[in-house]
């Protein structure tokens, strides 16, 4: 494996060249939601892995994302015009090793998907294999298993329509020789690889995998067969190995071991958990990686370490900034997104309901229309409403509520005297936005909370910040403004 620093540099060469995606002797980060985001295909790179899969996204909300050049992070982002939100992120440096899995049950739509990614990827694979209901119900993932000649026409429709390596991923059937008829269907589509959880669709982690059913079914396909579903026993990177061998495949591939601690891919043994944890929240950073996501990310890695002190103290976090601060990345985080902020690129600050992005881009950036703001306060000019960025963070408050933004301004009014702050919110596309009136004058944050409560609470510190009981010093330290 190249030293990491010297991936770009390959990367690009590879890209240029474009060669097809070779399945053969790979040890590969396998597909897992909320796992499988940019920082963690990144860090699997990094720590070893030869092929890296993205969680498994749906057809029906690829489709309508837009395709945008993000020039400040050297990303290419699929956003959902619907709310502004990333379905999927990826960039150069990982373009040679990244394979997209999608989960579809039309062959059209998944064309449609693969003609609009296919130059960001180097392969794309339909999920055949995942259990879970809500696949199932939408006749993706395992239904397609026992939908064989839709699951034939889906890969056939692929491979014949796109110019990037096509594969599946399925799970064993009870019987051996249904699997391997399945199989054998599966790769007359002429697909590159095909991946096989040695586990069937009702069974689970806490079952012993059938590495003698994968032994049997490479003998009766020429593509390339990647073993998956050894993380029980894999502890070291031998035993990936040890997995391949045993089911005597062409390569193999990593999921709930690699969600624990990516290190496992480094052939040199594991990094300490808070090595893998400080890697992994720097590359969250650099590529502004949802603090939800990067949070699941390292609870996977923390397991019960989240009961301890340290671990508490990580479950009450709810900003990027509060993360990196326990693993001493906090000044790090803080200038990184400043540096955002301030060259005005559109970030998660900018997202508004109804937001329009549109097919050509300016500068990098997207193009947004503003939702119209009706006037609740009989108020003629919008100039006299007083703005600001200022998010209403609930880990920033005890659970005392006297001390919430809209009591303290309670509090203030009686003891001056003066008629209690009134609120009106509007709400659009599951983002809410208030306004405050106070002691004659309108306030509004411009940033749109999730909720009717918090954006009332954002519309009182606002108003706390303008008549002076909360210093801007301390909004900007606890992450409520960006500055």
């Amino acid at each position: 494996m190249f030293p990491f620093s010297l991936l770009k540099i390959i990367g690009k060469m590879v890209v240029d060249k474009s060669p097809k995606l070779d399945y053969c002797n790979k040890v590969i980060l396998a597909p897992m939601v909320r796992v499988g985001t940019l920082p963690t295909r990144l860090l699997a790179l990094e720590m070893g892995a030869d092929i890296v899969y993205s969680e498994e996204l749906i057809d029906l909300k690829l489709v309508k994302c837009k395709r945008i050049i993000n020039e400040l992070l050297s990303t290419v982002d699929y956003i959902d015009p619907t709310d502004g939100t990333i379905a999927f992120r990826t960039c150069d440096l990982e373009k040679p090793f990244v394979v997209l899995q999608m989960g579809t049950s039309d062959a059209t739509r998944a064309l449609a998907v693969g003609q609009l990614v296919q130059n960001d990827i180097s392969g794309l694979d339909i999920n055949m294999g995942c259990p879970k209901e809500f696949s199932i119900k939408g006749g993706m993932g395992a239904a397609l298993m026992a939908q064989p000649d839709k699951a034939t026409h889906i890969l056939k429709t692929l491979v014949d329509n796109l110019k990037i390596p096509v594969t599946c991923k399925i799970r064993i059937l009870p019987n051996l020789q249904d699997t391997i008829e399945l199989v054998k269907k599966l790769a007359s589509t002429g697909i590159s690889a095909l991946a096989i959880h040695a586990r069937t669709r009702d069974e689970r982690p806490q079952h012993n995998p059938h590495p003698d059913f994968i032994r049997e079914i490479v003998k009766h396909v020429s593509i390339p067969v990647i073993a998956n579903g050894g993380s029980r026993d894999i502890q070291k990177y031998a035993d990936i190995l040890k997995f391949r061998l045993d089911c005597n495949a062409s390569s193999v591939m990593v999921a709930r071991a690699a969600q624990l601690n990516v290190s496992i891919f480094r052939k040199e043994g594991l990094l300490p958990m808070d090595e893998v944890i400080f890697r992994y929240l720097k590359l969250s950073v650099d590529y502004d990686n949802p603090p939800h996501n990067t949070k699941y990310g390292i609870q996977s890695i923390l397991r019960d370490l989240q009961m301890t002190p340290r671990g508490k103290k990580f479950l009450q976090c709810q900003t990027m900034q509060q993360m990196c601060e326990i693993w001493d990345l906090g000044d790090y985080c803080r200038n990184k997104e400043l540096e955002i902020f301030r060259r005005g690129k559109v970030g998660r600050r900018k997202v508004m309901p109804d937001q329009v992005i549109d097919n050509d881009v300016v500068d990098g950036e997207t193009v947004t229309k503003k939702p119209k703001t009706e006037d609740k306060f009989e108020t003629s000019v919008i100039e006299d409403i007083i703005e600001e960025n200022i998010s209403f963070l609930r880990c920033n408050y005890s659970s005392d509520v006297r001390l919430f933004p809209k009591s303290v301004l309670y509090t203030y009014a009686n003891k001056h005297n003066k008629l209690p702050a009134c609120y009106e919110t509007e709400g659009q596309n599951k983002l809410f936005r208030s306004m405050c009136k106070f002691d004659g004058k309108l306030y509004r944050s411009t940033f749109w909370q999730k909720n009717k409560r918090q954006a009332e609470q954002a519309a009182a510190l606002v108003c706390l910040k303008h008549i002076g009981l909360v210093a801007e010093e301390e909004l900007i330290k606890n992450g409520s403004i960006l500055r």
